[in-house]
């Protein structure tokens, strides 16, 4: 019997939250980057959500990608209801952004106590911290921690589908 599920993908700027739906969406993406009025590293950023869709196994997956930047965090709440699990993602070359990750996970566990597990991004890209000190940083069991290539569509499947069939189908 097929199901619909949503998941949300979290994290702070720069994480790779728009590119690891990009890499995964069966459908074209919803996005809403735009052009960044203040100094982010980056050019463009999420101001309201992503959206995208995947189907694993007959089931219906609706992806929705919040905004990295605290002053749009009344998205996460938005964003979060009716999700049965999310994926933290934190860039782990990037140490300046592990409080807010930290206030992410702490935020939205606070608000909706449901599965989760966090990925590692740009690991392969630079000096990374390894998945072992940012499950102590942010407080998590390290099995909940692992690498994902945001960029890469099936380094993002084998993440999903490790996320979906060990923490959310199997009700762990």
């Amino acid at each position: 019997m097929s199901r619909v599920y949503k998941v949300l993908i979290t994290g702070p700027v720069g994480a790779g939250k728009t590119s690891f739906i990009k890499n995964i969406s069966e459908i074209p993406v919803v996005d809403t980057d735009v052009r960044s009025t203040i100094d982010i590293g980056k050019d463009r950023t999420t101001v309201a959500m992503d959206y995208g869709l995947i189907h694993l196994g007959g089931d219906e997956i609706h992806l929705f990608g919040t905004p990295g930047q605290d002053r749009f965090s009344f998205m996460w709440d938005i964003l979060s209801e009716g999700a049965i699990g999310f994926i933290l993602l934190v860039d782990g070359t990037s140490p300046s952004t592990f409080p807010l990750a930290r206030k992410i996970l702490d935020y939205v566990l606070s608000r909706f106590p449901i599965p989760y597990m966090v990925g590692i991004t740009k690991w392969d890209t630079g000096p990374s911290w390894e998945p072992e000190f940012i499950a102590e940083y942010l407080d998590v069991e390290p099995h909940l921690v692992r690498p994902v290539k945001a960029i890469d569509r099936k380094s993002v499947l084998e993440f999903i589908v490790h996320f979906f069939e060990s923490y959310l189908k199997n009700g762990k």
